[in-house]
């Protein structure tokens, strides 16, 4: 296994073949992190181990491609995406998880020795009514989509996916808990998720614009960089304590300065963090599979995909149509 600069060297290495290797083809780039990851991982050449301080890097990346994000939006963007946010996003999470619950009732009817309990299934529902923020925004971004009607829709349901993690996230683990308990948790959380996003959000706007007005006219690039990490990380430790997700803070930071006048100065010097982090993020994940076990249980694999996928295909295409969208775009 490689440690310290040579993991760093065969990270950097493995990246840059995979991104030149799948650029040839005319494939996106993320597919060649992801690959370089599988190559590299523990399962297949063993170059490479997952730790945890990697893990931590990488999800860094994350929260530069979400402040990024929150950099193309403004607070009056999202109050006009309300809709899209709480009643396409909010359809799509409650629904599917209804689904899963549905369909494993009828599974542990038609197969008793199977049965699963109603808490796994609302426990699978959950996991499958969320997607992966990073990797769906970053193929929107690579294509320049992010500002069309079916990239903003995919947003909505994105944004909320992220905000309906807390609850879940404290739901699941207290199902075997009194029900008494689990509603003062969950009242409790949601009080301080609240407080959390209004501070950010309401108060925060003056002050980031005020504090970057101050540095930007110390003119040096070097404080300018410092203060901007300093904003990105630090609004996501903020909601990462409150219970929220890292990746949310940084969203409402980018929101924020995005209000300001230095939105595109800080586009420019966020990009190379982001690009480099994120690349890492793909390739650890890419060391998560076992291509091994995929052979072996090629058929279940298969069947794992293809069912989850096609209900959700379903689900917020007709959903997408019941909220007004076109037939083209709701697909």
């Amino acid at each position: 296994m490689a440690s310290g600069l040579e993991l760093t060297l065969l990270l950097l290495g493995s990246a840059v073949l995979g991104v030149v290797a799948f650029r040839s083809l005319h494939l996106p780039p993320m597919l060649g992190y992801l690959a370089v990851g599988v190559l590299i991982g523990p399962h297949a050449l063993g170059l490479a181990a997952e730790t945890a301080s990697t893990h931590a890097l990488a999800e860094f990346g994350v929260v530069f491609l979400m402040f990024s994000i929150g950099l193309e939006f403004s607070l009056a963007q999202l109050r006009a995406m309300r809709r899209i946010v709480f009643g396409l996003g909010m359809a799509q999470v409650v629904l599917t998880i209804v689904a899963v619950m549905l369909g494993t009732l009828l599974f542990s009817m038609w197969m008793p020795s199977l049965a699963i309990s109603w808490q796994a299934s609302f426990a699978l529902g959950g996991a499958l009514a969320m997607s992966s923020t990073a990797i769906v925004v970053k193929l929107l971004t690579e294509r320049l989509e992010l500002e069309s009607e079916h990239g903003r829709r995919i947003i909505g349901i994105l944004l909320f996916q992220d905000l309906a993690v807390v609850p879940l996230l404290i739901l699941i683990p207290s199902l075997a808990r009194n029900p008494e308990d689990l509603a003062a948790t969950l009242a409790w959380a949601g009080v301080k998720a609240a407080l959390v996003l209004a501070l950010l959000l309401f108060f925060g706007q003056k002050l980031m614009r005020s504090w970057f007005t101050i540095v930007a006219k110390r003119r040096s690039q070097e404080l300018f960089m410092l203060n901007l990490l300093l904003v990105t990380l630090g609004a996501a430790w903020v909601t990462e304590r409150a219970g929220l997700s890292l990746a949310l803070g940084a969203f409402v930071a980018g929101m924020l300065i995005s209000e300001t006048q230095f939105k595109h100065q800080v586009e420019e010097d966020i990009k190379p963090f982001r690009d480099v982090l994120l690349g890492l993020f793909f390739i650890t994940i890419g060391m998560l599979l076992n291509v091994q076990l995929v052979l072996q249980h090629w058929w279940l694999v298969l069947l794992l995909l293809a069912v989850p996928v096609l209900l959700k295909f379903a689900l917020i295409a007709l959903l997408a149509k019941l909220f007004g969208s076109s037939d083209g775009v709701a697909m």
